[in-house]
């Protein structure tokens, strides 16, 4: 795949331009279930800028914590502002940030906000892998199966050699969550739970893809980091599920 489209003198970045995307449409769908449930938009709009800085401070400080071992041996990592961050840091540091804007300036309930985003944060993740298809990053491991694709030009995949197409199959499992997440969403539910159900999928789609995946991303034992962190993420989407169950 190429990452640079060039149309006449336009240059498309297809990376950059799948996440400007997936975020339009998760803003778009956020405002769409805020105005649906009578929730604040403006208190939205806040979320959206908190999740933004937190997410990306969150993305950079879990790939600090990933690399330490290497930032130790070379700290100049730490000025590598382009490249290293950590899907999961940014939902982390997103998620955080809101919470702590909601109760602590905005001090209202949680936890309706976090029902409504969810859904669109997936559909953002959905397109911002179709972004890694483009530029080649978070690839599969090789295979031979007809069910692959070939790099001819990635800065970041192996060339010339057929991979599993895993930013293909992590995107189509983001918009099947996020159908998912709306249904729930459309339906009598207990505040919490669309969120909590968010956490569940997501950890185990992820946990289960990384088995695919030939990328570097830092491990503990036989398992990927992100697939330590998916255990957690399940398990704290499991326990938000059952307790806001019985409120």
């Amino acid at each position: 795949m190429f990452n640079d489209i060039n149309i006449g003198p336009l240059t498309l970045h297809m990376y950059g331009l799948m996440i400007a995307v997936g975020f339009l449409a998760a803003l778009f769908l956020s405002e769409y279930w805020a105005k649906k449930k009578g929730l604040d938009r403006d208190i939205l709009y806040g979320i959206l800028v908190c999740a933004i800085v937190g997410g990306i401070v969150g993305c950079k400080l879990l790939y600090y914590i990933v690399e330490l071992p290497q930032i130790i041996k070379d700290p100049s990592i730490l000025l590598d502002f382009k490249n290293g961050f950590v899907v999961y840091g940014g939902i982390i540091g997103g998620v955080l940030a809101s919470m702590l804007y909601i109760k602590k300036i905005k001090k209202t309930a949680f936890l309706p906000y976090l029902d409504i985003v969810m859904p669109g944060v997936a559909v953002g993740q959905g397109f911002g892998r179709i972004g890694c298809f483009f530029a080649g990053c978070c690839y599969g491991a090789r295979t031979e199966s007809a069910f692959s694709i070939v790099f001819k030009h990635s800065d970041y995949a192996p060339n010339n050699v057929k991979l599993i197409p895993t930013q293909l199959i992590s995107s189509a499992g983001d918009f099947v969550i996020a159908a998912v997440l709306y249904f729930y969403l459309s339906r009598k539910h207990a505040d919490g739970r669309v969120g909590a159900l968010y956490f569940i999928l997501y950890g185990i789609g992820r946990f289960a893809i990384e088995f695919l995946r030939d990328d570097y991303r830092g491990s503990l034992g036989v398992f990927s980091t992100s697939q330590i962190i998916s255990l957690a993420v399940v398990v704290l989407g499991a326990v938000l599920f059952v307790r806001t169950g019985k409120r």
